[in-house]
């Protein structure tokens, strides 16, 4: 089941985007750095008390990345992936993942046209900026493999043929944390897929109090405008790409990444490592800094590097706490 945003014509914005990859300039970092902010203060119109989970999303889609919204049902993790991609002005596809949803229903199918004779590809909803993934853990691994190829090479292959995606391309899924009984277990190769996993938790007093207020008539998501144009994300993406990153700083995160090896059934991958310093760019960025220090790698590390680990410790994250408490800061 899937949907899109009514203002939006995925295939009218794809044709004004080149379909191979160029760079753009970037933004300085003053004008990253104030988009960035923008957009978060547009999304704390709809979503209140959350400031770290909208920085969270945010980062993960400057810095190339995906991320997965795990908790419990009624919380925001959908409205929080909607809030952010109706503040860029970008395509915007929701998918519901459900147990009969096909690979087909996510990429898309050749159909036999009959007038021409001919097959025809019809793109499916992972053919937009924005993707949301709602309840991903709903739907068998068979239709969970259709992101694969997407989320690491944006691009989708169908019969034989290579579909490119349209760009910036992110994934934001939502993942139900109860009735393990009714839902599937996500393949590791996809979790390693996704920049960062984050938890939102329920809210606090005065902020469910704040939530009532603002939705007793119209809800604020129906009044939301986009803040940034899909250009200027772009060109934000090559800012944060910009950001220093220097060898110590290297060092310290590949050695982060190799403790958890040591002392886990399975470890960060190199791709972990890849994302804990593109995050941290992403951090740096919020911050006003052109260098990445390792203050925001261990910021970032509980939300980039929990998920990839396997570990009998019922505790995902207390192997990352030891990994911080441990490997030595440059």
């Amino acid at each position: 089941m899937t949907d899109s945003n009514p203002s939006q014509s995925s295939s009218a914005r794809r044709s004004e985007e080149p379909l191979v990859a160029q760079r753009p300039e970037p933004l300085s970092f003053s004008e990253a750095s104030a988009l960035a902010e923008r957009v978060v203060e547009n999304v704390e119109r709809v979503i209140v008390g959350q400031r770290d989970a909208i920085e969270d999303v945010l980062i993960a889609l400057l810095g190339r990345g995906h991320v997965l919204i795990e908790d419990v049902p009624g919380v925001g993790k959908t409205m929080l992936a909607r809030s952010i991609a109706r503040s860029i002005d970008c395509s915007f596809r929701r998918v519901q993942f459900t147990p009969d949803l096909l690979p087909s229903d996510i990429t898309g199918a050749n159909v036999f046209n009959q007038r021409t004779r001919e097959f025809e590809f019809n793109e499916g909803p992972v053919f937009a900026n924005v993707v949301l993934g709602d309840e991903i853990n709903r739907a068998p691994p068979k239709a969970q493999s259709a992101l694969l190829e997407a989320m690491e090479e944006t691009q989708v292959t169908v019969d034989g043929t290579t579909h490119p995606l349209p760009r910036p391309f992110t994934v934001i899924a939502t993942q139900n944390a109860v009735e393990p009984s009714r839902t599937y277990e996500l393949p590791i190769a996809e979790l390693d897929r996704f920049m960062k996993k984050i938890h939102l938790g329920y809210p606090e007093e005065r902020d469910e109090i704040e939530v009532l207020d603002r939705v007793v008539g119209a809800h604020p998501i129906e009044t939301l405008e986009p803040v940034a144009g899909v250009d200027e994300i772009r060109r934000a993406r090559e800012s944060v790409a910009a950001v220093t990153v220097k060898e110590p700083v290297r060092v310290y995160a590949t050695r982060l990444a190799s403790y958890t090896r040591e002392h886990a059934t399975l470890g960060v991958s190199p791709r972990g490592t890849l994302a804990l310093l593109r995050a941290a760019q992403g951090r740096a960025l919020f911050s006003g800094r052109e260098y990445v220090t390792p203050d925001d790698v261990q910021w970032e590390a509980p939300t980039v590097m929990g998920h990839r680990i396997v570990t009998d410790e019922t505790a995902e994250g207390s192997l990352v706490d030891r990994a911080l408490e441990t490997v030595p800061v440059p």
